[in-house]
């Protein structure tokens, strides 16, 4: 499995994609790379959330939540509301209601 380390997140809006991506350490040969990412649709005044993937070699290790937090806080600056279409992001909102304020539900 892959070992923790530093996440720097990329945001890509004309890809409507944020990237997790795990820096290398400096002193070892590898190279960073994509952990996951988080999948939207930007409306004007809502962002909605339609996956979240982790790949499967670096699942366990927190990367999600660090992912979801970083996306989430991103819209809040934005002045937007998130709709949670993931599943995962619903359950991250519901574990940590300093988000629930910018979240609306999911049309059915």
């Amino acid at each position: 499995m892959a070992e923790s380390g530093t996440l720097r997140i990329e945001h890509s809006p004309a890809q409507e994609r944020y990237e997790a991506i795990l820096v290398a350490d400096p002193s070892s040969p590898a190279e960073d790379e994509v952990v996951g990412y988080v999948d939207y649709v930007s409306e004007p005044y809502q962002v909605v959330v339609t996956h979240t993937v982790i790949r499967e070699q670096f699942s366990g290790h927190g990367y999600a939540g660090q992912l979801v937090r970083a996306v989430l806080e991103d819209i809040r600056r934005d002045g937007k509301q998130v709709v949670p279409v993931c599943s995962y992001v619903q359950r991250f909102i519901e574990r940590h209601p300093e988000f629930a304020d910018m979240a609306v539900p999911v049309p059915q």
